[in-house]
């Protein structure tokens, strides 16, 4: 019985650790000549977005597109590719919304910008609340000298 049991875990885990010897970067799949390229392929896996998966790179999606986008990649690379000539092949052919890292440019600024807006905006409520709050009076009414006097006569009094 204990050697049923043994077998059919084995059996049962033997796939989830065959599929865990892939690296995951891609390396066994495609093989490439210098450690450079490895480094670039791996990196344009990580930073180009699969156009049917939202939000998932292409190193991790298992959608078709993204598997010719890996090949197209992997080609380019091979072929001596810089990473902004693949980049800007794959934005022409899908889309700015393939790159996780768009442009500076008209359309974008606001993407950009927005954060330091945000950032300054706060900042300046901040100091305005602050020189506020250190203008305005605590809302106690000043002591005349007679509720003064009358009032160190009590203390003195009290400590006699």
């Amino acid at each position: 019985m204990r050697l049923l049991l043994i077998t059919l875990m084995l059996a049962l885990t033997a796939p989830h650790t065959l599929a865990q010897s892939d690296s995951g970067d891609g390396r066994d799949m495609y093989p490439l000549e210098t450690s450079d390229q490895r480094e670039q392929f791996r990196e344009l896996l990580n930073e180009l977005r699969c156009p049917k998966c939202q939000n998932q790179n292409i190193a991790d999606s298992d959608a078709p597109i993204a598997e010719d986008m890996r090949n197209e990649v992997y080609r380019m690379v091979k072929e001596g590719a810089d990473e902004q000539t693949v980049v800007d092949a794959m934005i022409e052919r899908f889309g700015e919304f393939v790159h996780y890292k768009p442009a500076f440019d008209a359309r974008t600024a606001l993407l950009w910008l927005l954060p330091l807006i945000v950032i300054a905006v706060g900042l300046v409520v901040v100091v305005t609340i602050v020189r506020r709050s250190g203008r305005e009076d605590d809302g106690t009414p000043e002591l005349t000298e007679e509720q003064r006097r009358k009032a160190e006569e009590l203390l003195r009094q009290q400590s006699s």
